[in-house]
């Protein structure tokens, strides 16, 4: 998956910004709260939904050629 099209979607900076959520809850010793816990969940569903539509994106360029 190294230089795959990213067709102009933001999944790399979605999936930074997850990364350091995570790192961030890694590095402390407080209890993870039910907001943070949501917010790396819905980074998680953007993500994903971004995954899906450049998959679709990828499979209409395969068709076309």
């Amino acid at each position: 998956m190294g230089n795959l099209p990213d067709h102009g979607l933001p999944l790399v900076q979605l999936k930074e910004q997850r990364r350091e959520l995570v790192v961030a809850l890694q590095n402390r010793k407080a209890p993870v709260s039910n907001w943070e816990l949501m917010q790396i969940a819905a980074i998680q569903q953007a993500i994903s939904a971004f995954e899906d539509v450049i998959a679709d994106l990828d499979a209409e360029l395969d068709a076309a050629a």
